[in-house]
C-alpha cells in the first residue's frame, strides 16, 4: 500500500510511475489526496472541539470550587452541547478513513527506476541467458506422454478425483516430486535461509497484507463456511510471520524459505498451454522470503536472483532471466526478474520462477517495521523469489533428459531420488 505522505509530496511523479505499469485510474492519487484533506479538516475540527471540553470541564471544577455554582452550571450546558456534536464529527471521520483506505489500495505499487516500458511480455528484457538447449533423439515426446509411459503422472485419475489441473503423481512422479522439495529446501537452507512449514490457508488480514487481496480475489479458492483463503504461494502465510511486529534493526535481514502446495483458480487459462504440467490449479513449490532494511532491499532482489539461478544451474536446465517490463508486472510489485526454462520436447520457453521486491508495499499494509540507529519506526521491505515452482521444472526435466531408453537425472537429484535415471 503506497503512502499518503510520498503520494502528496510526489504527486506527478507517483502519476509518472503509474503510467509505466499502464495504470489507467491515475485520477484515484487525486480522490487520495482530496480524502486525507478532509480527514485533516475533520480531525481538527473534533480535536479542537474536545479540547474546548477539556478546558470547560478544568474551568466548572475551578468555578465550583469557589462556589460559582450558576457560572458551573452555564458551563456544563456548553460543555454538553459540544460533547454532542462530538459524535457526527466521529462518525464522518471514521467514514472518510474507511473511504480513504478502500480508494489507497486500489492503486498498484510504484515500478522502480529500473522497470523497463512496456505493455507486453514481448517487451520484458533479456537481462542473460544459461545453460545449452538440448538436442533430442528423434522419438522423443512431451512430458505429459513420458509421464504415462514411465507411471509418474495420472492426469486422468486427477480429472476423476477432482477436476483438471488436480493431478494425481505416482511411484517414481510422487518420488521425483519428494525429492525436488527436499534438494531445494536443502539448497536454500544451506544459503542461510530459515525453514519454515506454515498453514495452506490464511484469514482475510493475512490475503490482504501481501496483496492478494483485493487484487487477486477471483484468482483464489475460499472456505465460506470459516472464510479462509487457499494460499496461492507460501509468500502469504510466510511473510504474514512478522504482521504487526516492531524489529530490531539488527534482527535485519530476516531468510526464509517455505514448501507448500499452491492453490489458483487460473480463471479463464485454456488451450495447449495448460496441457500436462504447464499450468495447474493446485502444485507445489518451494518459496523464499526475505525482510531487509530499505537502503539494502535491491541489492538483495541481484543475490536473491543469483542464488535461484545457481540453483536452475545445478539442475543443468537451459535458463534465461527477463526483467519484466511494467506492463507486465504485478499490481504488488516494484521490480521483478522472472526465470524461464527451454522445453525441448515443446520448443518453447516457461516460466519457473519470479523474483521480486516489493519495497514497502506489503509491509506497509502488514505494519512490519524496525527501530533504526536514531530511535525511528521504518517499514521494512520484502522480497520473495520461487526457489522454485516443481510444476515446469518436472515437465522440463523429463522432456530434456529423456533418451531412447529413459529419462537421464542432474546428478544433484541422484541421492535423493535414489537412482541415477527412470526406466
Amino acid at each position: 500500500m503506497l503512502q499518503v505522505p510520498f503520494l502528496r509530496q510526489h504527486t506527478a511523479l507517483v502519476k509518472e510511475r503509474l503510467a509505466i505499469k499502464l495504470f489507467k485510474e491515475t485520477g484515484l492519487v487525486d480522490e487520495v489526496l482530496a480524502l486525507d484533506d478532509e480527514r485533516k479538516k475533520l480531525q481538527l475540527e473534533f480535536d479542537t472541539t474536545q479540547s474546548k471540553v477539556n478546558g470547560a470541564s478544568k474551568e466548572i471544577g475551578q468555578l465550583m470550587a469557589k462556589g460559582q455554582k450558576a457560572e458551573a452550571e452555564s458551563k456544563k450546558q456548553e460543555v454538553a452541547a459540544w460533547k454532542l456534536s462530538l459524535e457526527p464529527i466521529s462518525q464522518q471521520l471514521a467514514g472518510v478513513e474507511k473511504k480513504l483506505e478502500e480508494t489507497i489500495v486500489k492503486l498498484p505499487n510504484l515500478p522502480g527506476p529500473a522497470v523497463p516500458p512496456g505493455k507486453t511480455p514481448e517487451d520484458n528484457v533479456i537481462v542473460r541467458e544459461g545453460g545449452n538447449k538440448p538436442t533430442l533423439h528423434a522419438n522423443a515426446v512431451p512430458h505429459w506422454d513420458l509421464a504415462k509411459k514411465y507411471r509418474l503422472i495420472d492426469f486422468e485419475l486427477g480429472n476423476k478425483i477432482t477436476g483438471s489441473g488436480f493431478p494425481v503423481y505416482t511411484g517414481r512422479g510422487a518420488r521425483l516430486q519428494r525429492a525436488l522439495i527436499q534438494y531445494f529446501l536443502d539448497f536454500n537452507t544451506g544459503a542461510g535461509y530459515t525453514e519454515f512449514l506454515p498453514p495452506f490457508m490464511v484469514n482475510e488480514a493475512s490475503a490482504f497484507g501481501t496483496g492478494q487481496l483485493p487484487d487477486k480475489e477471483g484468482q483464489m479458492y475460499f472456505v465460506t463456511e470459516d472464510k479462509f483463503y487457499l494460499i496461492p504461494t507460501s509468500e502469504v502465510p510466510v511473510t504474514n510471520i512478522y504482521r504487526d511486529e516492531l524489529l530490531k534493526e539488527s534482527d535485519l535481514p530476516i531468510r526464509m524459505t517455505a514448501y507448500s502446495p499452491c492453490f489458483r483458480r487460473e480463471a479463464g487459462s485454456y488451450g495447449k498451454d495448460v496441457r500436462g504440467l504447464n499450468r495447474l490449479h493446485q502444485f507445489e513449490k518451494v518459496e523464499l522470503v526475505q525482510l531487509v532494511h530499505p537502503e539494502k532491499s535491491y541489492e538483495t532482489l541481484e543475490e536473491m536472483v543469483s542464488h535461484v539461478e545457481r540453483l536452475i544451474q545445478s539442475l543443468g536446465l537451459s535458463y534465461r532471466i527477463l526483467n519484466l517490463c511494467g506492463g507486465d508486472m504485478s499490481f504488488t510489485s516494484a521490480q521483478t526478474y522472472d526465470f524461464e526454462v527451454y522445453s525441448a520436447a515443446q520448443q518453447k520457453w516457461l516460466e519457473v520462477s519470479s523474483v521480486s521486491n516489493f519495497e514497502a508495499y506489503q509491509t506497509n499494509r502488514m505494519k512490519i517495521r524496525f527501530k533504526d540507529a536514531q530511535g525511528r519506526n521504518q517499514l521494512v521491505h520484502s522480497l520473495n523469489g520461487s526457489s522454485l515452482a516443481l510444476p515446469r521444472i518436472v515437465a522440463c526435466l523429463l522432456e530434456n533428459n529423456q533418451t531412447e531408453s529413459g529419462i537421464e537425472l542432474p546428478a544433484v537429484l541422484h541421492s535423493y531420488f535414489g537412482s541415477k535415471n527412470i526406466q
